[in-house]
């Protein structure tokens, strides 16, 4: 059966969501209030596979988190058994990785500028692996979810403090907070930034340079990853609500509500083939939606290792790397 998408404009939108919409959160406003369960959404327990995996798979113990860089040609998989970071040549992924110990479990990785971004909540801090494996610790007060660098600084999504630090060097110069429940990813698009907030299941437009959380939009029923693509939207899987949701950021819009069941959790974008790839934890399956028409068109769907809880892709030559948090390995698919 044919899916079809939801198109909606911003008054539309709030009627549809149920939420309420708010232009003016930093301000004591608070129309877009927390879903009905308290709790932020998380991945669905997978099942035993019934299909082998597609692809190839290289032995890893439990993923959390993967990121990869097509200039230094480098794939960053960090493992909870020891907490590592592993950095792997991905021209020869079956190479024995560098590995890098980390403090605690790490939950995001990213790039910037070669250096791999860690944010290792439990310990406050981000770290900052060089190329020759060097890390070099970052605090930052509370529980920091997500780290990506922008114009010269590092954006930190905090958690437990509802906000986003801008670091600079290894100094927090300031900090924006306003109308956010929890701050658990940031995200660039072009020169717009995103936050996703999980426990809200909201995103919020952020005026770095003003030092302002901007207008709040919901984001489903049960919001987890988010990534941007190539034509000025953001991504959002709505674990809880079985959908991929597409978001334009000038101004902010739900622009797309296309149903996935299965349940969707994981989230990377290919954007030499405009394919963004999502995870079905329930069904052990990773799916590619090109998504460069009026609604995502399904074009792969790959049997994948358990819990594929983490999915990234290589630029370059457009494999597409799973990674298992049950220990059972990062898959390499190539579409």
């Amino acid at each position: 059966m044919r899916r079809s998408a939801v198109w909606v404009t911003m008054p539309l939108a709030c009627a549809l969501l149920a939420s309420g919409c708010t232009s003016d959160t930093g301000k004591g406003g608070d129309e877009l209030q927390i879903v009905a369960n308290p709790v932020a959404a998380a991945a669905a327990v997978s099942p035993v596979p019934a299909t082998p995996p597609a692809g190839t798979v290289v032995a890893a113990s439990p993923v959390t988190a993967m990121a990869t860089d097509a200039a230094s040609r480098t794939l960053a998989v960090a493992v909870d058994q020891p907490a590592s970071v592993l950095l792997y040549r991905l021209d020869d992924l079956t190479a024995s990785p560098a590995r890098v110990p980390v403090s605690g479990t790490v939950e995001r990785l990213s790039f910037a500028a070669g250096q791999v971004l860690a944010a290792i909540p439990g310990k406050g801090v981000v770290d900052r692996i060089g190329p020759d494996g060097h890390a070099a610790e970052v605090a930052v007060p509370g529980q920091p979810a997500d780290a990506v660098a922008t114009d010269g600084d590092t954006l930190v999504a905090v958690r437990d403090r509802k906000a986003v630090d801008v670091v600079h060097g290894d100094t927090v110069t300031k900090t924006i907070s306003g109308g956010l429940y929890s701050a658990d990813q940031v995200v660039r698009s072009g020169t717009d930034t995103l936050v996703l907030d999980r426990l809200r299941t909201a995103v919020f437009s952020l005026d770095v340079a003003n030092g302002q959380v901007g207008s709040g939009l919901r984001a489903g029923d049960g919001a987890t990853n988010a990534v941007a693509d190539s034509f000025g939207r953001v991504l959002v899987t709505d674990t809880r609500g079985g959908a991929l949701l597409a978001f334009s950021t000038s101004p902010l819009l739900l622009r797309q509500l296309y149903p996935v069941p299965g349940g969707i959790y994981g989230i990377a974008y290919d954007p030499s083939r405009a394919l963004a790839w999502v995870t079905l934890t329930e069904r052990n399956e990773v799916v590619g939606f090109d998504v460069r028409g009026g609604e995502p068109v399904e074009k792969y769907r790959f049997p994948t290792v358990r819990q594929p809880n983490s999915v990234t892709v290589d630029e370059r030559t457009s494999r597409v790397l799973v990674g298992s948090a049950t220990g059972e390995g990062i898959q390499v698919i190539q579409p």
